[in-house]
């Protein structure tokens, strides 16, 4: 997958636990636990400033952008 979740290691840097950052955000456990594995199909803008906002961070220290190596099969836009 192209877009690189760096949340645990902002989480990491904050001495900030999942389940504190799940109740400040307003969304689950299980959810955070789903967007930090890079499993979430998407990701709602309130909650990504809301994620931004109690880690002190901007939405590029989250998240990142790889690109496929075409030579191993991967497309390019």
């Amino acid at each position: 997958m192209p877009i690189i979740i760096n949340l645990d290691q902002v989480l990491t840097d904050r001495n900030m636990k999942s389940k504190e950052l799940a109740e400040i955000v307003g969304i689950t456990e299980a959810n955070l636990s789903i967007l930090k594995s890079g499993k979430a199909k998407a990701v709602r803008f309130s909650t990504l400033e809301a994620i931004c906002k109690a880690l002190d961070c901007q939405p590029g220290d989250i998240l990142a952008f790889s690109s496929p190596d075409p030579s191993h099969g991967g497309e390019r836009n």
